[in-house]
């Protein structure tokens, strides 16, 4: 694993070794971030490009630095745009076809550690969570403005939350007397709203809740299923996706969108076609997910609850 942009990239030589890059090959990294993923896949596509997506315009800047040699030399192209516009982005690039993309989901730690955006429930910062800060939608627009319903609603759809209902009544109530502005203030009205036993138990109580309304902010769900139907339409035959998550949602969403085309020409099995006459467009390179070793839960805890699925066009 390698520490970049004060992140340490989860999955490193995993996620880009089960690309099989080819040396002369076109591949995206769809999550820039700290440029891990891209360094490896410039490192291997000697002769090829690699086209970098980020939303976040810190991440874009910290790697125009970084990689000023690639991109002078043409071999690295960075996008400033949320992965949802893999086809577009790429189309005004002339490029219609790629070798393999990588993702690597979820915040990264200088997101987080960034106390102005408001990412983090351990420190006190204005409420934002946006990825993207050139959106109007935020944090506080959310906890402040939306209807007891719709607050319940993604508080238990996105973050798992079982006290939902509760959390949700207790925002409404204090923002009837003064918005709440801050993480700090947001994390004491979560609190309130919970029981004793909860409150004592391991983790955060605010974790689901935080996580629940950063998925909201930044439309985090939808914009995943968008991006991978639109790589699985990029794919040169042999070309490969490679997908880091590290919460049940969005694995469930790549573990089923990976096995419905991994499926999809598949025949009732009573029907008498020989298997030979059968053949899938895609296949499934990781039957179940690759977990983190312990050496690599133990240097970067981040990885705990990192899940990697490969899929491969035939």
């Amino acid at each position: 694993m390698t520490a970049d942009y004060g992140h340490v990239t989860v999955f490193l030589r995993q996620a880009v070794e089960n690309l099989a890059v080819k040396t002369n090959g076109i591949y995206v990294d769809a999550t820039l971030g700290g440029g891990g993923h891209t360094d490896l896949l410039l490192k291997k596509a000697l002769h090829g490009h690699v086209y970098s997506f980020d939303q976040d315009e810190n991440a874009i800047d910290f790697n125009k630095k970084r990689f000023s040699k690639e991109i002078s030399e043409g071999r690295l192209s960075l996008i400033h745009s949320n992965f949802q516009n893999l086809i577009k982005e790429l189309n005004l690039l002339k490029v219609f076809a790629i070798d393999g993309i990588v993702f690597d989901l979820g915040v990264s730690s200088p997101q987080f550690d960034d106390e102005k955006r408001g990412f983090s429930y351990r420190s006190d910062a204005r409420l934002d969570m946006r990825m993207d800060q050139s959106q109007s939608l935020d944090a506080y627009q959310i906890v402040n403005t939306w209807e007891y319903k719709d607050l319940a609603s993604i508080i238990n759809r996105y973050g798992e939350e079982k006290f939902a209902s509760s959390i949700a009544r207790k925002i409404i109530k204090r923002r009837e007397v003064q918005p709440i502005i801050t993480t700090e203030e947001l994390v004491e009205t979560i609190k309130e709203a919970l029981p004793d036993k909860i409150l004592h138990k391991k983790g955060h109580p605010a974790k689901k809740t935080f996580q629940a309304i950063r998925i909201a902010v930044n439309d985090e769900l939808n914009v995943l299923q968008e991006a991978l139907k639109q790589a699985s339409q990029l794919l040169n035959s042999g070309g490969r996706i490679s997908v880091i998550t590290f919460q049940s949602l969005e694995d469930r969403i790549v573990k089923h969108f990976f096995n419905q085309l991994a499926t999809k020409n598949q025949l009732p099995s009573k029907l008498p076609v020989p298997d030979k006459f059968i053949q899938e467009e895609f296949k499934l390179l990781t039957k179940h997910p690759i977990i983190p070793s312990v050496e690599e839960i133990e240097e970067n805890h981040r990885a705990h609850s990192a899940k990697l699925r490969v899929l491969e066009k035939n």
